[in-house]
């Protein structure tokens, strides 16, 4: 059972930073890219930054400002991807969700946790 949990949200001002994590519990050799995407209220939901076998991406609204890492545990069945988010901006302002693709005995499938809250606001 594969189960995301993200964490670090929260309020913060302009020019700011923030941490965002994403506990992943099941097998991790079942899965491959991670991601983190975020959804403004009234705007769909976008991709922000994703991690794949240690190759990294970013979308152009946050290149530069973010950073994401994964760090696998030894045993292989829970890891932490993290979104280190710098220089906050007003429109950083949304809902942000970890997801997971599956790969190997998951493939074809994709785990999404509930979202934790960043809000950019003087």
């Amino acid at each position: 059972q594969v189960q995301l949990v993200e964490s670090g949200g929260g309020l913060v001002q302009p020019g700011g930073s923030l941490r965002l994590s994403c506990e992943v519990s099941g097998r991790q050799l079942n899965l491959g890219t991670m991601g983190w995407h975020r959804q403004a209220p009234g705007k769909e939901r976008e991709l922000v930054a994703s991690i794949t076998d240690g190759f990294t991406r970013y979308s152009d609204s946050v290149l530069g400002r973010f950073t994401i890492s994964r760090d696998i545990a030894s045993d292989g069945a829970r890891s932490f991807v993290y979104l280190e988010m710098r220089n906050l901006k007003p429109e950083d302002t949304a809902l942000y969700y970890c997801s997971a693709q599956g790969v190997r005995l998951l493939r074809g499938r994709e785990f999404w946790g509930q979202g934790t809250q960043v809000t950019v606001s003087s």
